[in-house]
């Protein structure tokens, strides 16, 4: 009778999945600019030139976990803009900031490091141009929503769009999946908080 053979150890083996969640985790703790490839291969267990077996630059997955953030928010603007016929600026609104908190829920490390970014790059100006034009649409949908007279209009639209999703972004701070909120009260309560404060009432 034999002995088994020793499992082989061997380099650990990573999707790209894994790399980014790993890689955004880090730069979170660390700060993009704080954090190296080689601090990165640490996290991973791997060598440093292992590490681009995976991934070509610490720049590349900067790029995916922005686009990761913003193309998620940019489906909840373009959601509503799709929304049917008849629907009113109002309600478009109010669905936008719902799906938002959804949305940094479900991509909470990655929002928080486009919340994060200061445009020391290529990465991060191309990620805060892509913010502003969402930030200008939204507003574009703030001041609809004043025009057909179901907000008020004595607050600027665009001080309501910054003040509405300020308190949506100031999640990052606090919130914790898997605590004592659940996702969709959290998006619920947001929305009728904010709304039940904007909204026009008669007497």
């Amino acid at each position: 009778m034999t002995e088994a053979a020793a499992p082989r150890r061997g380099r650990p083996g990573y999707d790209q999945q894994t790399v980014l969640r790993r890689a955004i985790e880090l730069f979170n703790r660390q700060g993009y600019d704080g954090t190296s490839m080689g601090d990165l291969a640490k996290e991973l267990g791997l060598t440093k030139s292992a590490i681009y077996h995976h991934v070509p630059s610490k720049e590349h997955l900067l790029a995916a976990a922005l686009d990761e953030a913003l193309n998620g928010l940019s489906a909840a603007v373009d959601s509503a803009a799709a929304a049917a016929p008849g629907t009113s600026a109002y309600e478009r609104l109010r669905t936008v900031v719902q799906e938002s908190v959804e949305i940094l829920v479900e991509h909470l490390p990655a929002v928080t490091l486009l919340l994060r970014v200061h445009g020391n790059s290529e990465v991060e100006l191309a990620a805060l141009k892509r913010r502003r034009r969402i930030d200008e649409r939204l507003a574009t949908l703030v001041q609809a929503a004043v025009d057909e007279g179901a907000l008020r209009a004595d607050i600027p639209p665009d001080l309501i769009s910054r003040l509405l999703f300020g308190m949506v972004n100031s999640l990052v701070e606090w919130y914790r999946p898997g605590g004592p909120v659940d996702p969709d009260v959290l998006a619920a309560s947001i929305a009728t908080l904010a709304f039940d404060g904007l909204s026009l009432h008669e007497g």
